[in-house]
């Protein structure tokens, strides 16, 4: 198994492009999460339902309206362009907004299922100690909800990864830019040059085993009590 440059520098930008994007991810989604765990609001329906949207969308679809909504005409364009940011489809940072989207409930679901399996009676014990509720969360429901970090960290690098489809869309395929683990793949695969494609996607096999591996020995819930 042996990387040329272009692959090497493609598995770097991927590797930027997953870490970025779950650290954004993790910031975003756990106030989301917490209030989706604790709410009473008959919006917690069509806020779940939302932010789940990416699970069942196809990328493409997902691809095709950020690239709408990031160009000139879109609102997200005329905001950038206002800035002088100018617009970000075919960036490394469309592409980090593109994979912010589309991995959000892969990081926010595992999130939001540790936060609703933390009993109150920790939280009102807290409470009694005269604890702020930003002390409570720091102190009580962090710790608590490490496990879920835990796995929304794995499942977020690992799906942003694995993208395809959206990153094509918004990317495009610029060296050194844009062109990912898995679009690389995709132009060996077109040229012809299967030894190289393989070498890639021998890699993606063997990173998503330790991937798996990892999620099945850190989840405490996987094991057997």
């Amino acid at each position: 198994m042996s990387f040329d440059n272009p692959d090497l520098v493609a598995v770097w930008l991927t590797v930027r492009l997953a870490a970025l994007t779950t650290l954004i991810l993790l910031v975003i989604s756990t106030p989301i999460a917490l209030w989706l765990a604790r709410t009473r609001s008959w919006w917690k329906g069509p806020v779940g339902a939302l932010v789940a949207m990416p699970i069942v969308l196809p990328p493409t679809v997902i691809g095709f309206y950020l690239l709408v909504a990031m160009g000139p005409n879109g609102p997200i364009g005329h905001f950038t362009e206002s800035l002088g940011l100018g617009l970000l489809p075919f960036t490394f940072w469309g592409l980090v907004i593109a994979s912010v989207f589309y991995s959000l409930p892969f990081v926010l679901q595992p999130i939001q299922n540790a936060f609703e399996a933390i009993s109150e009676r920790h939280i009102e014990s807290a409470a009694t100690l005269r604890a702020s509720p930003l002390d409570t969360f720091f102190s009580v429901v962090m710790p608590l909800a490490k496990p879920g970090y835990l796995t929304a960290m794995v499942m977020g690098f690992a799906h942003t990864v694995g993208e395809f489809g959206v990153v094509l869309m918004i990317g495009g395929n610029i060296p050194d830019k844009t062109r990912v683990v898995s679009v690389q793949i995709y132009d060996h695969v077109d040229a012809l040059e299967y030894a190289q494609a393989h070498s890639l996607a021998a890699g993606m096999v063997i990173f998503s085993f330790v991937v798996l591996l990892v999620l099945y020995t850190l989840n405490p819930t996987g094991r057997r009590k």
